[in-house]
């Protein structure tokens, strides 16, 4: 009976120590929370669909641009559009594109790239009407598709098209604007506006140019640009206003920074002098977001507002933060592990059968009201929170071979 109680002892303690494990583990999802289950249908589902532009992402979606002034911006067919009806693809297209190389990537599926390139194939040929303008962050991020795909396969054409678009978001335009001028003086892109959303725009596209280039001149900017940003506007508590006179919390506009910091963070060598800064500024985040996390695993459409709703773009983002912080030993495996893995799982649970992920803050512009972010349309299947949710199941997929 001592040998039996010995051994019920040891194996409960070895339980009790697996068990605690599984709350920070990053590796072992079985079932629908499977990264590799989640990554394939919603990469595949993507594959699937038309290029998206601003506008043809949904009829809520449309809605709102053209309460904006902005409802020109259309799907069609065929030959190109007159010349007074700018069409383009869109900073969510270009997102969801990113995220389903970097997925397919981690799960090594050459079938998917050779898809993802060969989606590409228009816009370099037939349809080049469709590349974005480069004169604004939301566009210039198109870039970073081009060298995405060169990294995968260096075919000359990607490298032109996406260095293109790196080197204009540095060349001061003819009709600049005075501020835009200051920027450019200052060293940083004139295309500054001091927006959240412009460090996921501004660094992933400079920070793929500089792994396609080797040149480290691409990886300064981004990282420059983003201590500028951290010192003008992260607040004491590590977060984020959604602009000057937004003074809200944000989950989304939060989201864009804390991918964007963890995208320099892979790229920046352990002496480059601007990682520090910038490292602060990451860890500050991921603490005071570890604080406002649900017990459920999400994150609130304002981050400090319990009277909102539970919105999963941003939830996704940082869920994404978290786990690269994780994976690349910036943060503590044990708590940060379990709030990412929670925050995985809650996301799953908000997919539905077709992989659409519901409860999405549809396109929000600043706004002095907070109301304006308590009533904002939450749609189901939008490219934001498409987008965000590979961008996890990438990262959950880097270095893994539990779950390929």
């Amino acid at each position: 009976m001592k040998r039996f109680g010995s051994l019920f002892l040891i194996f409960f303690f070895f339980s009790t120590i697996v068990s605690a494990q599984k709350k920070y583990d990053l590796e072992s999802f079985s079932g629908k929370y499977s990264p590799k289950t989640v990554g394939d249908q919603l990469v595949g589902n993507y594959l699937k669909t038309k290029y998206a532009w601003y506008g043809n992402i949904n009829p809520l979606q449309q809605l709102y641009w053209e309460r904006q002034g902005g409802g020109m911006y259309v799907e069609w067919e065929g030959t190109p559009p007159p010349e007074k009806t700018p069409r383009m693809i869109g900073y969510p297209e270009v997102c969801v594109w990113l995220g389903a190389l970097w997925y397919s990537e981690a799960a090594g599926d050459q079938e998917n790239l050779t898809a993802l390139a060969e989606r590409f194939e228009p816009l370099i040929t037939t349809d080049k009407y469709l590349q974005p303008i480069g004169n604004h962050v939301d566009n210039n991020v198109f870039g970073a598709i081009p060298l995405q795909l060169y990294l995968n396969k260096p075919d000359e054409r990607y490298l032109k098209v996406g260095l293109s678009y790196a080197t204009e978001q540095w060349t001061l335009p003819p009709d600049a604007t005075e501020k835009e001028k200051e920027y450019d003086q200052m060293g940083y892109s004139w295309q500054t506006r001091l927006w959240l959303d412009d460090m996921f725009m501004i660094t992933s596209l400079q920070a793929r140019a500089y792994k396609a280039t080797k040149d480290p001149a691409y990886l300064d900017r981004a990282a420059r640009e983003m201590c500028f940003y951290l010192d003008q506007i992260q607040l004491e508590n590590g977060l984020f206003h959604h602009a000057p006179k937004a003074k809200y919390l944000w989950g989304r506009g939060n989201g864009w920074m804390a991918v964007g910091m963890s995208e320099v963070l892979k790229e920046l060598p352990a002496d480059h002098p601007n990682r520090p800064r910038i490292m602060e500024g990451y860890k500050l985040m991921m603490k005071t977001l570890a604080k406002y996390q649900e017990d459920n695993g999400m994150w609130r459409q304002l981050i400090d507002g319990p009277d909102t709703f539970e919105e999963t773009s941003g939830t996704a983002m940082f869920t994404c933060a978290m786990i690269l912080g994780v994976k690349n030993g910036w943060l503590s495996k044990k708590k940060y592990g379990e709030a990412a893995r929670n925050g995985w799982m809650a996301l799953v649970n908000h997919l539905d059968e077709n992989g659409e992920l519901g409860e999405i803050c549809c396109g929000t512009n600043k706004h002095p009201d907070r109301d304006h972010y308590l009533t904002r349309p939450r749609l189901r299947g939008d490219l934001h929170g498409q987008a965000a949710m590979i961008w996890c199941a990438a990262a959950l997929m880097e270095n893994n071979t539990i779950n390929q």
